[in-house]
């Protein structure tokens, strides 16, 4: 088994400190605390792809430095390092370049630790070449992409199941996101082409599905609202997820929300756009504090896509019984599998938050759905 490694050494930095994305603005990310991701993320995998494949042999070929090999090299596997040099900071021409080297050297699998625009230069650099498969290792902001998996287990995971003639197949979208516009509030993401993947149930997230702007969903969205909104006590702090759901209940408030962001609503005031310093700034009773959350369509993450302002700090402060799920009947169906998910890079987060949870889907109603 011989396997391509890619490390986007900056993917995911803009997540926390709410800049919805890294490209572009990676000074800015940094400024604003900003730690790496993806190097751990990497590393996460890597050890649990060495866990999986025993004493079995596999050989990875990885690029040069903190775009690989550095993660590769902990996992004590077999590494042969790219003949290419990467300076302190890394570009979309490192990656296409290392892309170039792999397909060259007839690997078996690419596996690149990144988000959409990863998957994207990756994309650019296989124009034309369709016989080398490719997986994303999750450590973006978004990751509309269906080129991914779930999380780095899951990662892991298939590439075993591949190695031993387990899996299909199938060919994933990738998708192109205006950071610009997201970060203006505006949903502008389209699809930029297909790459060939492999295709294990239950462990690749698929691409996000849009909520259909029909009569019935906003009717199924303001009767979810009106249901949370009687619900909701008068002194407490609620920090509101991303999402046309959350943003009704806002609407219903009489208030201000980003679609794309994560805002903060007490006593009839709203705060825009915090990050995770700025959450953990404003809340003075973390006993009184309440999460509202709706899952991303069809892929059906509820936390560590798009929201990891609300990161594992603050949910463990949060706790679990204090997360309100709202979702309609219609994004509750689309959603693969009939489970949610959540990848938070924190393990005792996730662990917290697995089992059943409380999922409001219309006015009165509700349903127990399944986090893995």
């Amino acid at each position: 088994m011989k396997l391509g490694f890619i490390v986007n050494p900056i993917a995911g930095m803009g997540g926390k400190v709410g800049l919805k994305g890294t490209d572009g603005v990676l000074e800015e990310a940094i400024a604003r605390g900003a730690k790496p991701i993806a190097p751990k993320r990497a590393i996460e995998f890597l050890h649990r792809l060495k866990k999986n494949f025993g004493d079995k042999q596999i050989e990875v070929l990885a690029c040069p430095g903190i775009m690989g090999a550095n993660e590769a090299k902990t996992a004590s596997l077999i590494v042969h390092i790219l003949p290419m040099k990467i300076g302190r900071e890394t570009s979309a021409e490192d990656t296409k370049k290392a892309v170039k080297l792999l397909t060259a050297a007839n690997v078996n699998l690419i596996v690149f630790v990144g988000g959409d625009g990863t998957a994207k230069d990756i994309f650019d650099a296989m124009r034309g070449n369709d016989k080398i498969p490719v997986l994303g290792v999750p450590s973006g902001v978004k990751m509309y992409s269906g080129i991914f998996a779930v999380n780095t287990s899951d990662a892991a995971d298939v590439v075993l199941a591949f190695a031993e003639d387990q899996v299909e197949q199938a060919e994933f979208e990738v998708m192109d996101a205006d950071e610009n516009a997201i970060r203006s509030d505006t949903f502008a993401v389209k699809l930029y082409g297909f790459l060939k993947g492999p295709f294990l149930p239950a462990h690749i997230q698929g691409s996000k599905q849009i909520s259909p702007e029909t009569t019935s969903e906003k009717e199924n969205q303001t009767a979810i609202a009106r249901f949370i909104i009687e619900g909701m006590q008068p002194t407490a702090t609620y920090i509101l997820g991303p999402g046309t759901t959350v943003k009704c209940i806002a609407e219903l408030l009489g208030i201000k929300k980003t679609v794309l962001g994560v805002d903060i609503y007490k006593e009839g005031k709203v705060i825009l756009d915090v990050d995770e310093k700025k959450i953990q700034n404003e809340i003075e009773d973390w006993q009184n504090v309440w999460i509202i959350l709706s899952p991303i369509g069809r892929q059906g993450i509820l936390l560590g896509r798009g929201n990891q302002q609300i990161s594992p700090e603050i949910i463990k402060r949060v706790g679990k019984q204090r997360i309100i799920v709202a979702a309609t009947k219609n994004k509750l169906q689309s959603i693969e599998g009939s489970v949610l998910r959540v990848d938070t890079g924190d393990a005792e987060a996730d662990n917290m938050l697995r089992g059943y949870i409380r999922v409001i889907t219309d006015y009165k109603e509700w349903r127990l759905m399944l986090i893995k």
